[in-house]
């Protein structure tokens, strides 16, 4: 909780600070990264930091936290932080580099507010910051402890196995760990960091779901990213890596997971946002699961859908599942279907549906206002989105 003097300023100063953040983030960044290098070459996704956003991101978290902490003083947004932590688990984070963003944050906010950053200011402001950075170094700390591996050394050798083309667009990568230790414990819906090394010497980083859970490796899927900024580590996976090639991934994380009830459940996806889903249902089927399951996909077409085959595999091993597919540009529709955006007002979702949805934001923005008003409860609701979550600030 904030000090009661800190929270009447961080209220005074919210609206000027958060009316400022957009200008922050971006000077804060440049900051940073002028004074470490490194971190862009070979921490932060420099194709996020292209296109924005990252420092979108980065400013709807902070604030997310300062409005949470003077409006809601005795809850703690521990979704939010649960998200974040995962994901610089998943990237070796420190906690030493707190300090190190702590120190270009303020001096980008003293940039940007000029004489309004009075010495009471900045220590408010700075209590709000080490409130949301040390219980993000709590949580990392145990995310590290459970996975068994040192604050920070979550990377380990692996050598690709097998691979295998989904769509023109989807590749399939099976990897075994090469240090002759086990494969580490995962659960259905969680990622694994992949670190390259591309050509010009910087060793990029990005999150893959885990799309199967064979016994003797990890299974992740990566889709090629056309545009600019151009995937630069999807790409070069789908081009330079092969069956044989070392690579380097962490362990697996990831806080969207698949519980362990009987409830029913609604699996729903959009493009590929259909990875940790699969992921999902292979668990379901080889764990014998009876409880009822509704998945849902929707794609552009036929040809994009990655892991159709499987969906129908998979839900035809479930007793009691049924999937629902919804093409855009339908090129060669199968009788069941449909054509359009998915619509989940057009299913029939029964009482106490707990959902996990995974998919580009607008997907995901209208299957949750969909769910919410066939009553399901907003907590049963869940959601994955790759790349930086620009949903943090909403009520998700």
């Amino acid at each position: 909780m904030l000090s009661p003097r800190s929270t009447e300023i961080v209220r005074a100063t919210l609206p000027a600070v958060g009316g400022a953040i957009g200008e922050i983030t971006p000077l804060f960044y440049d900051k940073l990264f002028a004074a470490h290098p490194e971190l862009l070459r070979d921490l932060f996704n420099r194709g996020n930091q292209a296109d924005g956003s990252q420092q979108q991101a980065l400013a709807g978290a902070v604030a997310a936290f300062a409005t949470a902490l003077v409006e809601h003083p005795d809850v703690r947004p521990d979704a939010m932080l649960s998200r974040i932590a995962h994901k610089h688990a998943s990237l070796g984070v420190s906690r030493e580099q707190y300090a190190v963003v702590r120190r270009h944050l303020f001096a980008a906010i003293a940039e940007v507010l000029g004489d309004a950053v009075t010495p009471e200011v900045a220590a408010a402001w700075d209590e709000v910051y080490w409130l949301m950075a040390h219980a993000l170094i709590a949580i990392e700390a145990r995310l590290y402890e459970q996975a068994g591996v040192l604050l920070g050394a979550t990377w380990r050798p692996y050598r690709v196995v097998a691979r295998h083309q989904e769509t023109s667009e989807v590749t399939t990568f099976l990897v075994r760990p090469q240090d002759g230790r086990p494969l580490p414990a995962a659960r259905p819906g969680q990622y694994v960091s992949v670190q390259v090394a591309l050509p010009d010497g910087a060793r990029q980083i990005r999150q893959y779901s885990l799309s199967g859970h064979p016994e003797d490796a990890l299974q992740f899927s990566v889709k090629r990213v056309a545009g600019t900024p151009a995937g630069e580590v999807s790409n070069h996976l789908h081009d330079h890596v092969a069956v044989g090639d070392p690579v380097t991934l962490s362990h697996p994380f990831g806080d969207v997971t698949l519980d362990d009830g009987d409830a029913p459940l609604l699996l729903a996806s959009a493009g590929i946002g259909c990875t940790p889903m699969i992921g999902m249902l292979s668990h379901l089927a080889a764990t014998g699961a009876t409880r009822r399951v509704i998945a849902v996909h929707a794609d552009r077409g036929e040809s994009t859908h990655a892991f159709r085959t499987d969906l129908e595999q998979l839900t035809a091993k479930l007793p009691d599942a049924t999937a629902h597919v919804w093409y855009e540009h339908p090129e060669a529709p199968r009788p069941a279907d449909r054509t359009g955006l998915a619509d989940l007002s057009l299913l029939d979702i029964p009482a106490g549906t707990t959902a996990y949805l995974c998919g580009p934001l607008p997907f995901l923005k209208a299957a949750r206002a969909q769910l919410l008003a066939a009553g399901v409860a907003p907590a049963r609701i869940h959601y994955e989105v790759f790349g930086p979550d620009l949903w943090q600030g909403g009520d998700a």
